[in-house]
């Protein structure tokens, strides 16, 4: 999978997950098959001014390279020095996200919203695009359009042609209206139609992909480039080896080992607390752990022990409590969708 000049040696990655994917998740994930991830969706402004909160949420490991950072915004010139402040930092590669659902976010007139104004968010692309040096891999992050209208779409088809026209190497393509945020399962056909529309051009998909088999399914149903992996990869990052494994031709692997289990909790939190401090991370890490815990045998009781952990301490206790004796771990049931037409 190419994006721009980034060669990728499989057609998948991590997903900017906002809140989610810091330099401890990233780092688990690669560690596990991902080729490749994206910080964590940043509002271009606080880039530039937040104080310690570019230090704490998009720190870089020098074990994650090639790693990419998302920018949110809602005007060209704070996000095309953002992009900016971005590569002096050391990333890779970067993507402009015009796709966030989330309520307060498009009541500031950011993310989804952008795709109600194709002249607003094609000055963006240019703006930013000139700002990125050609051998940057320059992308841009898109839902299906603001809702189910023709305007919409219309807005969309817009957006997505001009973005590639503006330079962007490659487009993100969450198949949900803005609107629908995560409900119901997301329009593979969308991908599909736009790769169609787009043979030439890098299309990488986004939606529905919780579990390895989903991730080789969209490629093939889709004719996408690549995917990327974003609600799936929390709290499993082993859904990239078995993704590697299904596209190689090999069996799906066994669920990972309780004590498989353990060495990916114990490294995210430990990495979690270099970046939070020990105690706060332990917080942090609640919304990981009920993840990892439906691997685990004894799921329900890990689960409400996560729920719980306030504190280091807490977390030892957890790690010798439930991952001190070796077990085979169980699969969780991921969501079934329908084939696409």
């Amino acid at each position: 999978m190419r994006l721009g000049t980034l060669v990728l040696d499989a057609p998948f990655f991590q997903a900017s997950l906002s809140g989610y994917s810091d330099l401890s998740m990233r780092i688990v994930a690669r560690r596990r098959g991902a080729p490749f991830a994206f910080a964590g969706a940043a509002l271009d402004r606080l880039i530039l001014f937040g104080g310690r909160w570019p230090k704490r949420h998009l720190g870089i490991h020098p074990d994650e390279h090639p790693v990419g950072a998302q920018i949110m915004g809602g005007e060209a010139a704070p996000m095309e020095d953002a992009a900016k402040a971005l590569l002096s930092a050391g990333f890779d590669a970067i993507d402009l996200n015009f796709a966030c659902p989330v309520p307060k976010v498009l009541g500031r007139k950011r993310g989804g919203w952008i795709l109600s104004d194709p002249a607003l968010a094609l000055g963006i692309v240019a703006r930013v695009r000139e700002a990125v040096p050609p051998g940057i891999p320059f992308s841009v992050k898109l839902r299906r359009g603001l809702d189910d209208s023709a305007e919409s779409r219309e807005r969309f088809l817009e957006i997505l042609d001009g973005a590639y026209a503006r330079g962007a190497d490659a487009v993100i393509l969450h198949p949900r209206t803005v609107r629908q945020r995560y409900a119901g399962f997301s329009d593979w056909g969308v991908l599909a139609e736009a790769k169609g529309r787009h043979p030439g051009r890098t299309l990488v998909g986004s939606g529905d992909l919780f579990s390895a088999e989903d991730a080789v399914r969209m490629l093939k149903e889709t004719g996408v480039d690549g995917v990327t992996i974003a609600r799936g990869a929390i709290g499993n990052p082993w859904i990239f080896r078995e993704a590697r494994a299904l596209l190689e031709g090999r069996l799906l692997p066994e669920p990972p080992t309780v004590h498989e289990q353990r060495d990916a909790v114990a490294e995210h939190a430990s990495l979690a607390a270099g970046i939070h401090g020990p105690n706060r991370a332990a917080r942090f890490f609640r919304k990981f752990g009920i993840r990892y815990a439906r691997f685990h045998p004894a799921h329900d009781e890990l689960r409400a022990a996560f729920l719980a952990l306030n504190s280091e301490k807490g977390l030892k206790e957890i790690l010798d409590r439930f991952y001190a004796s070796d077990a085979p771990g169980v699969r969780p049931k991921s969501p079934v969708r329908p084939a696409t037409p």
